[in-house]
């Protein structure tokens, strides 16, 4: 049972290895051999096949003569290697190399003859029949071109663990090891190209794009990954479309009308040249100019697209071509190729007919023109000179593809050199072991590729990463219109590297760059347009965050560059400019000593410590005359020093505040104006008591001695002290910046605690009210001993002026509270010293016979008469209500009578008032030593 199965698989394999796959190929023997798929043309014929007969293998269609030139990229890698004494020496390299017609089912067909013939070979037949003569297993694979098409046959190959290489499949999906388990290839992957298209848009400052890809597994990865790289740099795709080749008309018209209708002109483009090809092609036909389009390496020196008749839509392509090599010799081997010398190769002749125009006389397709069933060409010599003709083929100037071929052809002879040229105890496989390259496998091809290390004929670093992929690095190209023949030039203008450090990942020489064919300057592809500076983005309702309307950039704010997303707020100490485009130096303001409000304050204050001063120094002069002496000097003295203090307690409020400055400013006025007032209390209150008390008694003269008054004063202006202490030691007043008004900083004094200025002020007005109830009490005094109409007068301005102060106080501002303030204490002080000196100061000056001990006594003696007379009236009115009250009393009323008897001599003079039933003396003493007790 087990030899029947032994010979049906044999009589299949047999079957698929001389019938299945496409009948033309490139195919040369060797000791090894490698496989290879390429694109030899763009697609296949499309046929419905209605299975009414046997189904026939489709036709391949468009001759793709760069991915011809990719085929000789490798045969000319195997020749250099078999002709190589270093590399693989003694050995000769094969190959089988299939056309992919850039599809699925043409790569699947020829890649199950590579499968087939490694299932032969690992059944090991040979005891079974005679194998001598069959063509050995393919160990690895080069290609393919397309990343849908690699994918397919990766999943293929991996199956069997057989080594694929592939030099133009960029898609990141193909990145999947576990998938994917045996592919590799020699391009970066589109992992990188899309962020390296993000780049470029953003460094044009584009976010109003296009995306189109081709609906396969390289153009939906690829977008995929653009659009997270967009969505990062806040950069907004306004179509998103998907394109295939076999796209009927109507569809591809669908897809030009909505790219027409779009507002965006730069379009993103993951496909391939076929795949792109019908919507060039619309869009030449409608004459749509005005794009800018991003090519992706696959199509962006594809000479499909590349094509003069094309060029009024695609010129000012930017495009990311692979970084070109350098292949010697390459040049010489392509102009080499002749139809009859090289057999091995079938794809020469179609090769030679397209070039040509022209068919070979042996040709099939000859015949079909000799049939009518094609259209007529010329015959061909096989002989014609292949560089008189201008042909994508010829183009080596840039190998790029080309040279991924070729690295990859030398990866897989540089892994067979390290396997012929293992020593024993120092491979990879079990135990440190070598594999035999006479019977070695393809998984252990595959296994020596992934640890491959080695410099190739550049001079450069090859090695595989984790991912079996190499790094990116791109040449950015510009197409140009040449002025010689109108054809497509591939103008490089920078580069891109992903693993280069930030920064200099991406230049751009622009004045390389000529856009849509001619001009220099940047398309503009923005949903909304720029915002000017001093300008910000404002979001639009139901728009994407790209379309955005420019909104004023608010007072304090400022935006110096277009298309700021906010406004920048400017530092404390700065405002804006009336454009908002950048911030000034707020001014700063205080009182300031050089400003005239300044400047008039200083003066009032300054006249009022001199005019103070000045009547200090009167009373000094005039200091034993009676109307000092009768005030109380002494206390006049420390009065008019504390209104020198209150006074030059306000200049501690102009200027620049400083920290010392405002702890001590408010406390000097206040212990200033307790210590004022204080004295003003105690001097009142002390001639009130005297006077009321009918007869002073030496108990009066003793408690209100100088001593006294002096500790009374000094006890009301130690509580003020008191609570100036607790205040700076608790929360002690600082300078304070004030930046919450537009362009100005107020430099003001933060007071620390607002209860400890209320305690303050409070207490000063506690004891202006009780001083004003005994000024207002002893009004009826003598002038000569109280000033009390005046010193009432004083307290009601100095009420009026503290009431209208705390108001004022809170509602204004800046330096105006301080200067409030100033005033407040100006108006007040002014009023206490004119009201209870200036009068005096008058007398003593321009009225000086008032200043004198007679008028004293007069003063006195008519006020004694003021009071005696009230007591009479008092007296008499209650002996009218006794007698009225008594019933027939015929008593005569007694009379009264007032008389003063005064003695000769002048220092016995006693007041007397006399009554009809007696006499009440009331003695005064003007001896000094009595009067001294009573001031």
């Amino acid at each position: 049972m087990r030899l029947v199965l032994y010979y049906l698989v044999l009589f299949g394999s047999s079957y698929v290895i001389s019938s299945y796959g496409p009948h033309q190929r490139a195919q040369m023997t060797g000791d090894i051999l490698l496989g290879g798929l390429f694109p030899i043309h763009f697609g296949v014929a499309s046929k419905d096949q209605d299975l009414a007969a046997r189904p026939e293998s489709t036709q391949c269609v468009r001759f793709n003569f760069r991915g011809f030139r990719w085929l000789q990229a490798m045969i000319f890698a195997i020749e250099e290697i078999n002709n190589s004494s270093t590399l693989l020496p003694n050995m000769t390299l094969g190959y089988r190399i299939f056309d992919t017609c850039n599809t699925v089912s043409k790569a699947l067909e020829a890649t199950l003859s590579f499968v087939a013939q490694n299932k032969i070979d690992s059944l090991n037949l040979d005891e079974f029949c005679n194998c001598t003569d069959h063509i050995p297993a393919t160990i690895a694979v080069v290609g393919a071109a397309g990343s849908a098409v690699s994918t397919a046959v990766a999943n293929l190959l991996g199956l069997f663990y057989i080594p694929q290489i592939s030099y133009a499949s960029s898609s990141r999906l193909l990145s999947n090891k576990n998938q994917y388990k045996s592919f590799m290839r020699t391009i970066p992957t589109d992992e990188y190209q899309a962020t390296a298209m993000a780049d470029i848009i953003e460094y044009f400052q584009w976010n109003w794009v296009i995306a189109v890809a081709s609906d396969d597994d390289y153009g939906r990865p690829g977008i995929e990954k653009f659009e997270k790289e967009m969505e990062e740099r806040d950069i907004c795709i306004h179509l998103n479309e998907l394109i295939s080749q076999y796209f009927e008309d109507y569809e591809i018209q669908a897809l030009a009308d909505r790219i027409e209708n779009s507002t965006a002109k730069v379009i993103v483009v993951f496909a391939s040249g076929p795949d792109i090809e019908p919507l060039i092609k619309e869009m030449v036909q409608r004459n749509i100019t005005d794009r800018i389009w991003l090519a992706s390496e696959a199509w962006a020196t594809s000479s499909l697209i590349a094509k003069p008749e094309y060029l009024d839509v695609v010129a000012g392509t930017i495009g990311f071509a692979l970084k070109a090599g350098r292949i010697p010799g390459f040049r010489e081997f392509l102009q080499q190729v002749q139809p009859m010398r090289d057999s091995h190769n079938e794809f020469i002749r179609e090769f030679w007919e397209e070039t040509f125009n022209c068919y070979l006389e042996d040709s099939p397709r000859w015949q079909e023109t000799e049939n009518g069933s094609t259209s007529f060409r010329p015959l061909c010599t096989g002989e014609e000179d292949i560089t008189s003709v201008e042909t994508p083929y010829m183009d080596h100037t840039h190998l790029r593809i080309s040279y991924n071929v070729y690295v990859a052809v030398y990866s897989i002879a540089h892994a067979l050199q390290d396997i012929l040229t293992c020593t024993p105890g120092h491979g990879l496989f079990a135990n440190n072991s070598c594999a035999d390259i006479k019977k070695m496998e393809a998984w252990q091809v595959l296994k020596q590729l992934r640890h491959l290390n080695y410099t190739n004929s550049m001079g450069e670093k090859m090695h595989f990463d984790e991912n079996a992929d190499l790094s990116a690095n791109y040449t950015i190209i510009n197409w140009h219109r040449s002025a010689e023949d109108g054809s497509v030039v591939f103008e490089e203008i920078g580069f891109h590297s992903m693993h280069a450090k930030r920064g200099t990942k991406l230049l751009i020489d622009n004045t390389k760059i000529l856009w849509n064919g001619f001009s220099s300057e940047v398309p503009f592809s923005n949903c909304s347009e720029d915002c000017e500076p001093g300008t910000r983005k404002g979001i639009i309702d139901s728009m994407p965050t790209c379309c955005f309307e420019c909104t004023e950039c608010s007072d304090g704010e400022f935006s110096n560059h277009k298309d700021a997303s906010v406004c920048a707020k400017c530092p404390n100490n700065s405002w804006s400019n009336g454009n908002h485009t950048f911030c000034f130096l707020k001014e700063i303001e205080f009182l300031s000593w050089t400003e005239p409000f300044g400047i008039a304050l200083a003066i009032c204050a300054v006249f009022g410590v001199v005019l103070t001063a000045f009547v200090m120094g009167v009373f000094v002069r005039f200091r034993n005359t009676p109307i000092v002496k009768a005030t109380n000097r002494e206390l006049s003295y420390v009065l008019l020093f504390s209104l020198i203090c209150c006074f030059s307690s306000s200049l501690v409020f102009i200027g620049e505040p400083q920290d010392w400055t405002c702890r001590l400013r408010q406390p000097a006025f206040g212990i200033s104006f307790v210590l004022c007032i204080s004295c003003i209390l105690v001097k009142t209150n002390r001639v009130l008591l005297v006077f009321e008390a009918k007869i002073p008694t030496s108990l009066h003269r003793k408690w209100w001695g100088l001593n006294l008054q002096f500790l009374l004063v000094f006890l009301c202006t130690f509580v003020q002290v008191m609570i100036c202490v607790v205040w700076l030691y608790n929360a002690p007043p600082s300078s304070y910046r004030n930046h919450d008004i537009d362009e100005i900083i107020f430099i003001t004094c933060n007071e620390g605690s607002v209860m400890a200025l209320g305690f303050l002020i409070g207490y000063t007005c506690l004891l202006a009210a009780i001083c004003f109830f005994f000024a207002f009490k002893s009004r009826k005094l003598p002038e000569n001993f109280t000033e009390a109409k005046f010193i009432t007068f004083s307290m009601l301005i100095f009420f009026i002026v503290w009431i209208s102060f705390i108001p004022a106080y809170f509602s204004t501002y800046g330096k105006f509270v301080s200067a409030v303030e100033v005033i407040a204490i100006l108006a007040s002080s002014f009023g206490l010293l004119a009201c209870i000196f200036f009068n005096k100061v008058y007398i003593i000056l321009f009225k000086p016979s008032r200043n004198t001990i007679e008028e004293v006594r007069c003063s006195t003696a008519a006020h004694a008469f003021k009071v005696a007379a009230k007591a009479t009236l008092k007296h008499s009115t209650v002996a009218r209500k006794k007698s009225s009250s008594i019933g027939g009393s015929s008593a005569s009323t007694p009379s009264s009578s007032i008389s003063l008897k005064t003695n000769d001599d002048p220092a016995s003079a006693k007041p007397r008032v006399s009554f009809g039933s007696g006499t009440v003396t009331l003695s005064l003493s003007f001896e000094e030593s009595r009067r001294s007790s009573l001031m």
